[in-house]
């Protein structure tokens, strides 16, 4: 009976309905986002199952604005919607103040969002986590986790999705605060796919990962799908 409103705490203090979309996130695509010396790195694995499927079309790293992004795991749908406040506040943000929304201000405002959402009556949790990157006007580098619970931690590298254990443990392990660009998403893809069968890495011929880079210099980007290729190559050399 405790899971039928979003409102309802169980005895032993949980809301089951929070636990429920955090379920969906763990069964999502796995994401992983990475700090490097001059930016952040975010890449997450597409799951391209047939080479009928439009990889083009499958989206799940967003961008915010001009010095931000986001990847996404759990229900392409709610994070759309996320997404489209994320890019409405930001927008504001810019045409009110004339500069880039702080980093950490944005991601407060979509948690705060998020977690209206989880003590509401008449709504569910949003089934979506973010890791969301980008650069605050002073140049400092900023990667965000966000929770269905409204929870917000910051990381130097992290994961989220089905395949978040192991990855983390390979970050914890392998992390290292001097990474350039190139280390970096070798390192990203390394735990990306540390849940996943790498031994056919292409479905069709198009990665089955999307890469999105931010930097002070060049705001953000995401890559070509010949330059994640090259990337995918370079993955398991030493």
């Amino acid at each position: 009976m405790y899971d039928s409103a979003a409102t309802m705490f169980s005895p032993d203090g949980r809301i089951y309905q929070v636990e429920y979309a955090r379920e969906a996130v763990k069964r999502g695509t796995t994401a992983v986002g990475v700090i490097y010396g001059e930016g952040a790195v975010l890449l997450v694995d597409k799951r391209i199952s047939s080479k009928l499927i439009e990889a083009q079309a499958v989206e799940k790293i967003f961008k915010i604005d001009r010095h931000m992004g986001c990847a996404s795991s759990g229900l392409v749908g709610d994070a759309r919607m996320l997404v489209a406040r994320a890019r409405a506040v930001s927008a504001n943000n810019r045409v009110t103040y004339g500069e880039s929304i702080e980093v950490n201000v944005l991601v407060k405002d979509l948690s705060d969002i998020m977690q209206a959402y989880t003590q509401n009556g008449g709504v569910r949790p949003f089934g979506a986590a973010f890791l969301i990157a980008g650069i605050d006007p002073d140049g400092t580098v900023r990667l965000f986790e966000t929770d269905p619970s409204g929870a917000v931690v910051a990381y130097k590298a992290s994961a989220i999705g089905v395949g978040r254990a192991a990855a983390m443990e390979f970050l914890e392990e392998k992390y290292r605060a001097d990474l350039a660009q190139d280390a970096a998403i070798k390192l990203g893809m390394q735990a990306l796919y540390k849940h996943v069968d790498t031994s056919q890495p292409l479905v069709g011929g198009e990665p089955t990962v999307d890469v999105a880079l931010v930097s002070a210099k060049d705001g953000y980007r995401l890559l070509a799908a010949d330059e994640v290729k090259r990337h995918l190559q370079m993955r398991d050399q030493p």
